[in-house]
């Protein structure tokens, strides 16, 4: 398989690195640029950490390589990924051996920081670590690329990272002149077609043991908010948990005609990740996602054959869903994620996409696969987490 490239933008909670990551890769689609998108944090969720990897900087990196090798399986020609590396060490690039990676660091002051996280509602803990962890970054040196955030918009850090970072995805590797980058010729052109394989299949399966709760639904139901929080009491229960959100692990664009919905792909993905995780310690893994259809429903399960799964179906009612929607498209959803679609779309755009999603609902609802079915409506996020380990006994969590 060839070199591809992929560009890496770390930096301390509140430096930008999701914003522009995901600019930068919804860019790449207007220039016709076969590309895709990870959020390197979706990668590493099972915890409690280990004394060898603290921080999961490890599995984090661990499970990129094998995402980055099923996006590229799938007719990727670059990767974008955003997300905190760690601080003193940065990447261990022997781990991905395969890619021409160029780190992209984003510093913002202290002070940025604090009005940053502050705005997003963090906790003065998360607002503190992130500081110490920006004084630890400012001190590193593994970075090929440094921006300085301070004071800027996200438009005027889009704007400086790609001047910095200019003829990416046809970057030189690490040590070369980022302004003088390899003659083309040495890579693929960015407008030449991509040659995808097809969407990989999912890899050959090491027992994985542990249970499987994945929380399905029509958009806006609440699947990402309700499954964390029962992921949440997974752990708090004492059990070493991962938690995993499928949308996170198949943005790639453009999608293949072949792999509707992108299962195919994000299934080969959840395989190579649980892999992983069940190798760190994971007795319990919770998902969250899309399933439309029977064809989406046993995706899944046939890429983890040795798991048990519980599959639970949220459902909500017209207004309730209208009201949600209405909800994160002004940024005031409860479970903020990369690449959210709705977040900045015209009330118009809104009630459509609302009257979408009870159609999915009503569908759902006749689809010709098993399912717990959970009604919403109603309820808050900790009582449909109540009713998903009433009506599943979903392992070790049930009374």
């Amino acid at each position: 398989m060839s070199i591809i490239p992929v560009l890496w933008l770390c930096g301390a909670g509140g430096a930008g690195k999701t914003t522009v990551g995901w600019d930068i890769f919804s860019g790449l689609d207007a220039m016709g640029i076969a590309a895709a998108y990870v959020d390197i944090d979706q990668l590493g969720m099972c915890y409690p950490e280990v004394p060898s990897d603290p921080g999961r900087y490890r599995l984090k990196t661990q499970n990129l390589a094998a995402v980055v090798r099923n996006y590229q399986l799938a007719g990727a020609r670059c990767v974008v990924v955003s997300g905190i590396t760690d601080p003193v060490h940065g990447v261990d690039r022997e781990m991905l051996a395969h890619a021409n990676l160029t780190i992209c660091l984003l510093r913002a002051s202290p002070a940025d920081i604090r009005r940053r996280l502050t705005a997003r509602g963090e906790s003065a803990e998360a607002i503190q670590e992130s500081v110490r962890e920006a004084e630890e970054l400012e001190a590193s040196d593994f970075a090929d690329v440094c921006v300085d955030t301070s004071g800027l918009s996200a438009a005027q850090v889009l704007r400086l990272v790609r001047d910095r970072c200019a003829g990416w995805p046809l970057l030189p590797r690490r040590g070369s002149d980022l302004a003088d980058p390899e003659p083309p010729a040495a890579q693929p052109e960015p407008n030449e077609p991509p040659e995808p394989q097809g969407p990989p299949e999912p890899p050959a399966e090491r027992d994985i043991g542990a249970p499987v709760l994945l929380v399905c639904g029509p958009t806006g139901v609440g699947k990402s908010t309700v499954g964390f929080q029962v992921y949440m009491r997974t752990l708090q229960a004492g059990f070493t948990s991962a938690y995993i959100d499928l949308d996170q692990i198949g943005f790639i664009i453009p999608a293949a005609a072949s792999d509707s919905g992108g299962h195919r792909l994000k299934a080969a993905n959840l395989a190579s990740v649980v892999q992983n995780f069940s190798q760190a310690g994971a007795q319990r893994l919770v998902l969250v996602g899309p399933i439309e259809d029977a064809q989406a429903a046993v995706a899944y399960p046939g890429a983890l054959p040795s798991a048990k799964f519980e599959l639970v179906r949220l459902h909500a009612g017209r207004s309730e869903l209208t009201s949600r929607i209405n909800l994160r498209g002004q940024g005031l959803g409860s479970w903020p994620q990369p690449g959210d679609p709705l977040i900045g779309q015209p009330a118009g755009r809104l009630a459509a996409i609302a009257d979408k999603a009870a159609e999915q609902a009503a569908t759902l609802d006749h689809a010709d696969f098993e399912a717990v079915r959970i009604d919403t409506d109603g309820r808050t996020v900790a009582q449909a987490a109540d009713a998903i380990i009433a009506q599943t006994g979903w392992p070790g969590l049930a009374s």
